[in-house]
């Protein structure tokens, strides 16, 4: 059930959607509010994502529609868009504009023992990379580009509620802050070539997926245990009143260059006191090297003889 917000008529879809899931999923103060989930039915199901749906689907504006993946193992979750309004534009217009279609994939995280994010140095994306443009396709099946964002947040049981969550860091991003290679993107999620007629009997296949590693915003402590949105405007504030800019993200290209990005949180959020955060590449990156890590090795306790 949807707390103290009515409708927003709000232009910015990403604006819109991120006010009402905080109001969803956090009280007064942002602190978290009990939601329940049903039972989860197997590996690939979601019953957040079915939830987050749900209140979108209520509480968006009666022009806006959100719709669900229409099953398993389909990028991205949720689409949220006005479709009157996306009827009558061209392909460039919903490229790049988010009062018409946006995207929206949902990335569940957990903590550790220690009361820190889990995997802090980079998050599986498995085989879709994550994109600040996304591929769909329109009702003829041809291909449409269109702007992605990804929902992060940390899910938690609440002690002694059996069936019960509440979400302890909630950050709603723009995917370019992860990501703004379309080539790349398009170049993972297009049809690849199987290895085929393997092993001895020739009856193996080799699939040839990537398994995906980018960021993980929600491992930046002036993300965590809040309630952000991350976007590429840095006026938002003059369209959305309620909204309140607590600071920026500057990633360094490669190659040159800075892409800047604006944090904006619910305005009753944020204390007088509060000073602005200026953050240079705050994503913790792992040691890596081009090699993948041998499969485990089953150690026997004894030695053969020669």
């Amino acid at each position: 059930m949807l707390h103290t917000l009515k409708r927003p008529k709000i232009a910015d879809l990403t604006a819109g959607s991120f006010l009402i899931l905080r109001n969803s999923f956090f009280g007064k103060g942002a602190k978290p509010r009990p939601f329940r989930l049903r039972d989860k039915r197997n590996t690939q199901d979601d019953p957040l994502d079915e939830y987050i749906h749900r209140l979108l689907s209520d509480h968006l504006p009666a022009d806006v529609d959100c719709l669900k993946a229409p099953g398993p193992l389909i990028t991205p979750d949720l689409v949220v868009l006005r479709p009157e309004v996306c009827k009558a534009a061209a392909k460039a217009t919903l490229a790049s504009n988010l009062t018409h279609i946006v995207a929206i994939e949902v990335k569940k995280l957990e903590r550790t023992q220690s009361g820190t994010i889990a995997r802090p140095s980079g998050m599986d994306y498995n085989t879709t990379p994550p994109c600040g443009t996304v591929r769909v396709y329109d009702s003829s099946g041809a291909a449409l580009d269109i702007r992605g964002f990804y929902l992060f947040v940390c899910q938690e049981t609440v002690r002694n509620q059996a069936g019960k969550y509440r979400l302890s860091a909630f950050v709603l991003c723009d995917g370019n802050l992860l990501n703004e290679d379309f080539d790349y993107y398009l170049s993972i999620v297009g049809e690849r070539v199987k290895e085929i007629g393997l092993g001895t009997y020739g009856n193996g296949t080799n699939r040839t997926r990537p398994m995906l590693i980018f960021s993980n915003p929600l491992s930046t402590i002036q993300l965590d245990h809040g309630v952000t949105l991350i976007h590429s405007r840095d006026d938002l504030e003059r369209d959305v009143s309620q909204l309140r800019q607590v600071g920026f993200i500057k990633r360094t290209i490669q190659g040159g260059g800075t892409n800047v990005f604006y944090c904006y949180r619910l305005a009753d959020d944020v204390p007088e006191d509060h000073r602005q955060f200026k953050l240079l590449d705050p994503f913790p990156l792992p040691t890596r090297t081009e090699k993948t890590q041998p499969r485990g090795r089953f150690r026997l306790n004894f030695q053969p003889t020669n």
